[in-house]
């Protein structure tokens, strides 16, 4: 049960947001940039970096519902999403990839684990600045997420059934634009009595 009162039909971090859509827009408009944006890494790559932290935070709302968006760019590929989550260095993904989760799996826990050793072995990967960057603030951001979804006590819904259509949909739409049918429709000040 939500510590705070949140509209029933929006589990996980729909709610807050629509609780705040103040600070729900600016929150959107940064996964947009991280997850949807231009990148080398492609789109599946970093769901998959914020999956695979939120697996690690066991957050089930967000590892589910990125789990979903990050198998909507691999082709449906949910098998991959759940090798990540469980043992990434054995998943069917590339060098450079492993790399990068190990350093997010450290930002996870604590940025300072993360040291200059693991940054060269990315490099030696073929990993750019920029994604080195972006998988840091990827990790750093979903760490906030996820504490916004678990520290407000949100309903998150289990079934991963429950996630898969959105997840297509936020893949093919995009984070801000997805977001614009909560935001309004449940945003006022009648919701934060």
């Amino acid at each position: 049960m939500p510590h705070i009162p949140l509209a029933p039909d929006l589990p996980g971090i729909r709610g807050p947001m629509a609780f705040r859509p103040e600070t729900a827009r600016p929150l959107n408009a940064l996964v947009e940039v991280l997850l949807q944006g231009p990148n080398t890494l492609t789109r599946g790559e970093r769901e998959l970096i914020a999956t695979f932290v939120s697996s690690r935070n066991c957050t089930q709302f967000c590892h589910n519902i990125h789990g979903a968006i990050a198998s909507a760019h691999l082709g449906g590929n949910e098998d991959l999403v759940k090798q990540v989550k469980v043992d990434y260095l054995h998943a069917e993904i590339s060098p450079k990839l492993k790399t990068l989760l190990n350093i997010a799996g450290k930002v996870q826990q604590d940025g300072k684990l993360v040291t200059a050793a693991d940054v060269a072995a990315a490099r030696k990967e073929g990993a750019t600045d920029l994604e080195i960057h972006d998988t840091v603030l990827i990790a750093a951001a979903f760490c906030m997420y996820n504490r916004y979804v678990d520290g407000l006590g949100t309903d998150q819904p289990a079934d991963p059934a429950f996630y898969r259509e959105r997840g297509k949909r936020v893949a093919r739409e995009g984070y801000v634009a997805v977001s614009e049918e909560y935001l309004p429709a449940h945003a006022g000040a009648a919701s934060r009595a």
